[in-house]
């Protein structure tokens, strides 16, 4: 017999994990499936960046509702994660970089960020410990940093608090669009019945998705960082670098993080490991913009695998295909900052149908015309066939 529940939610990252617990507590019953564990994906070995400058401005109202969150963590899960209202400074390394800065900064002056310009020369008495030869920067002081660990687990341990169902090493095989809502099935042969359906399986979430007749270009990316030992105190804000190349925030212990190359990807795509030649071009980078940690000692290095999509805009919203099914995934290596505010933003979906936050650029349909007929596709190793959907339900 189906264990029955209000929503059922496929990934348990953290915009899984901030679904689940909004939705609980407006008194759903929520189910969290996840095929390992809550936070052991990108979620959790992310660089911790909590930014809002340097997005599109599409994602500036999600980024912008997610703000008001992070403040409240300790409320809201009973930690703070570490989060530091820091400060995020973007580099600049020529004039041309600069101009690039200043251009964004124009472009987005309605959105509330209160970027702040800054010149080669205040760039240097401001931030000395910052390489001189840089042109200068863009400052956005409301701007921080948390620690991803603390905050993946916080969240899935607070939804579990508050009721919400969670179950670990449970792969989701496949799912039934019916009448009244949806029948999932899980590798441990536990099966749901559900009236609301959320797809938030990060990096396999495409899978899902074509299952629903809604196929999407995903693909797979793998951060990387390195670990620095513990030094005096030295960067107050979290680092950027226009154009890309290297970010970097110093831990409240001491050590530094640092990221900027890929990991690589091993003979199960589910998994990476960090290079030698990427730990050394990060290393090196670090030395040259930071001349502070020239002699640092790297003590640790690490990659995770993200969902990736064309466009670094994610997948956000109702299903366009199947009724009552939600779409949170693609976030690029930029959703850290935004999971709680997209948690709140899928919470308003299933509650109301629709959400006061400016979504509609992260529809599913962009990618696709949207067809009546899905075909058979695997998932994971051993996890055999996803079942034909019926497509005779009526509107949830």
């Amino acid at each position: 017999m189906s264990a029955r529940f209000d929503v059922a939610i496929i990934g348990g990252g953290l915009v899984g994990t901030s679904a689940a617990l909004s939705l609980a507590r407006s008194g759903r019953s929520v189910v969290l499936l996840d095929k390992g564990f809550c936070g052991a994906q990108a979620s959790g070995v992310n660089y911790g960046g909590v930014r809002r400058q340097g997005r599109p401005p599409e994602q500036l109202p999600l980024a912008q509702r997610a703000h008001g969150i992070w403040p409240e963590l300790a409320r809201l899960i009973g930690i703070d994660g570490e989060f530091i209202r820091s400060g995020h400074l973007k580099l600049a390394r020529d004039e041309a970089d600069m101009a690039t800065l200043e251009a964004y900064a124009a472009r987005v002056a309605e959105f509330g960020l209160d970027l702040e310009l800054i010149g080669r020369n205040s760039l240097a008495e401001r931030f000395g410990w910052v390489n001189s030869s840089l042109c200068g920067a863009s400052f956005c002081a409301g701007d921080g940093h948390a620690n991803p660990r603390l905050v993946a687990s916080g969240f899935a341990i607070a939804a579990r608090r508050t009721g919400v169902d969670v179950r670990e090493k449970t792969a989701v095989t496949g799912f039934l669009r019916l009448a009244e809502g949806f029948s999932l099935e899980t590798e441990t042969g536990a099966t749901f019945s559900v009236r609301y359906l959320v797809n938030a399986a990060g990096a396999w979430a495409d899978t899902f998705a074509a299952l629903a007749g809604e196929p999407v270009p995903l693909t797979r990316i793998y951060p990387s960082m390195i670990v620095t030992e513990p030094v005096a105190p030295l960067m107050s804000v979290n680092i950027g670098m226009e154009g890309g190349g290297i970010y970097a925030r110093q831990a409240p212990h001491g050590s530094c993080i640092i990221g900027g190359e890929r990991g690589a990807v091993l003979e199960n795509p589910d998994f990476s490991r960090p290079t030698g030649e990427g730990a050394r071009t990060i290393m090196n980078r670090t030395a040259e913009i930071f001349p502070a940690l020239k002699h640092a000692q790297a003590i640790r290095f690490w990659s995770g695998t993200e969902g990736a999509m064309p466009d670094r805009n994610p997948v956000l919203g109702l299903s366009s295909t199947m009724p009552g099914l939600i779409h949170a995934f693609g976030f690029t290596g930029a959703g850290f900052q935004l999971a709680p505010g997209v948690g709140e933003v899928i919470a308003d979906l299933v509650r109301m149908g629709e959400t006061n936050t400016a979504i509609d650029a992260f529809s599913i349909d962009r990618f696709f015309a949207p067809t009546t007929k899905t075909a058979r596709i695997p998932y994971g190793s051993g996890a055999g066939l996803l079942p034909q959907p019926e497509k005779t339900g009526v509107p949830s």
